[in-house]
């Protein structure tokens, strides 16, 4: 008897960490600026009870008010297109262009619920600050909602309803934008800082 055994539909995650502490601190400077500038970013965060500050209703034009904003979004775009190749995406001519970007300040006690990025390709989020205590990120096997009598596995990654990734300072994370993702409780005494963003085929 022969056998063969196939791995069906992977769900990459790719992790970068940018050695670069001067690009992060300018990030981080630049984050908490913008945070204490942008009124409508704020008062649409306090409107919708997010713990904390984005820009994501607010701002779309983070490159031009941040030399070291524009310098990391070149970054991403090279690891993005990187990403396309690994993933094998056949662009047609196309490419896969910035849509994107906004800001993240999570206060202490504060999370994010589980969501997916409609309408874009890959997403991602940089690391600008990372206090001890940080959550991580977790994602969602996007099987999970089928598995109804499924027992359960044992504790390997590959094989886990849910995969956490604990960034540090300088991380990027790279991840195709229908892979559900959830950001638990910050149990850190400080706020946790990121960047996060969408590409879309274009």
């Amino acid at each position: 008897m022969s056998e063969a055994l196939s791995h069906l539909f992977a769900s990459p995650v790719l992790r970068l960490e940018l050695e670069d502490p001067a690009l992060v601190d300018a990030l981080l400077g630049d984050c908490r600026q913008i945070a204490l500038d942008d009124r409508a970013g704020n008062r649409w965060a306090e409107a919708h009870g997010y713990p904390g500050y984005t820009s994501y209703a607010s701002l779309d034009d983070l490159p031009r008010r941040s030399v070291a904003i524009s310098k990391l979004v070149k970054r991403i775009d090279r690891a993005v297109a990187g990403f396309g190749k690994t993933l094998e995406f056949d662009l047609g001519g196309r490419k896969l262009v910035l849509d994107a970007i906004w800001i993240n300040v999570l206060e202490p006690g504060g999370f994010h619920t589980g969501h997916i990025h409609p309408n874009s390709v890959i997403s991602g989020t940089f690391y600008v600050a990372v206090p001890d205590g940080a959550s991580a990120i977790r994602f969602e096997d996007p099987r999970l909602s089928m598995m109804m009598a499924h027992p359960p596995r044992k504790p390997r990654a590959a094989s886990k309803p849910f995969v956490s990734f604990s960034p540090m300072p300088g991380t990027l994370l790279l991840w195709e934008s229908f892979l559900r993702h959830e950001v638990p409780l910050n149990q850190a005494d400080s706020e946790r800082i990121s960047i996060s963003f969408n590409y879309a085929w274009r």
